[in-house]
């Protein structure tokens, strides 16, 4: 409130304090997307509707998809240890996959997002290739994609570009993966996106309201009745601190957990 950090510095703090580190992609640190606005020529700040509604997660950033959401957590009965447990979400915002996609341009990243594909990179049209398209992804498209940025996505421009070569596929429709397609606005320079990402973070607008995406991600709507009615409940094995592994007795049980935690992501320590 005072100005004497910034935003991205106080997003930080909060990560830290939550758990999350650069060392561990299973709780990696978690940033928010800031902006709905990928196909304007000029980005503007000052406009509200630039912006995306931080007071909702990314699976209620529409009405429609927002109702879809609603609709799945109610048709579910609770159950508990169940796959198909009661929750809007069943995939999550940030995960060890999620991370080396987004950053699968350099290493260490390229060797663990092929090792977590076992292997060999992902079908390209399943690549991270499209600033906009990945934004359309997680905030409308795919009822399985929910997530949320990471840090380098506000000061690291080497993230864009594909300056080891790697051949990451060709699309189906012709299209070969290289650098990352960026907003209009950003001129097809990494740099300048990243500038322009990083001010759309400190300005007034979103300085008005972080506060309310970290209710949902660190805060009292994290989980509980807040959550549900905020339409932000994730699958029962995303939180840690509520599975107590020690209890299970059954190891089929016990290895699945760990391995749909694994792969899917845990949700912060509630600061």
């Amino acid at each position: 409130q005072k100005r004497e950090i910034s935003n991205f510095d106080y997003l930080m703090y909060l990560n830290t304090l939550a758990g999350r580190s650069y060392n561990d992609y299973m709780q990696y640190p978690v940033f928010p997307w800031v902006l709905a606005d990928y196909h304007s020529e000029t980005l503007n700040l000052t406009n509200p509707r630039t912006f995306r509604d931080l007071s909702k997660p990314m699976g209620a950033q529409t009405v429609e998809r927002k109702q879809k959401f609603i609709q799945r957590f109610n048709e579910v009965e609770k159950s508990e240890g169940d796959l198909s447990a009661q929750c809007h979400y069943c995939t999550h915002y940030s995960s060890a996959i999620i991370v080396a996609s987004y950053l699968v341009r350099m290493e260490p990243f390229t060797q663990t997002f092929c090792s977590l594909q076992g292997g060999s990179f992902d079908v390209a049209d399943r690549m991270f290739h499209s600033v906009k398209s990945t934004w359309e992804s997680a905030s409308r498209d795919n009822m399985s994609d929910v997530r949320e940025l990471t840090p380098e996505f506000f000061y690291l421009p080497e993230f864009l570009t594909n300056a080891n070569h790697f051949e990451l596929g060709c699309m189906q429709d012709g299209t070969v993966l290289g650098d990352v397609q960026l907003p209009p606005w950003a001129d097809g320079d990494p740099h300048k996106f990243i500038l322009l990402h990083r001010q759309a973070l400190e300005s007034d607008y979103v300085s008005a309201h972080l506060h309310r995406w970290i209710d949902l991600i660190f805060g009292h709507k994290q989980h509980g009745s807040a959550a549900v009615e905020a339409v932000n409940t994730y699958h029962p094995y995303f939180y840690g601190d509520k599975m107590d592994l020690n209890n299970i007795k059954d190891p089929l049980i016990k290895s699945t957990i760990l391995g749909f935690i694994s792969n899917f992501g845990q949700i912060p320590k509630q600061v």
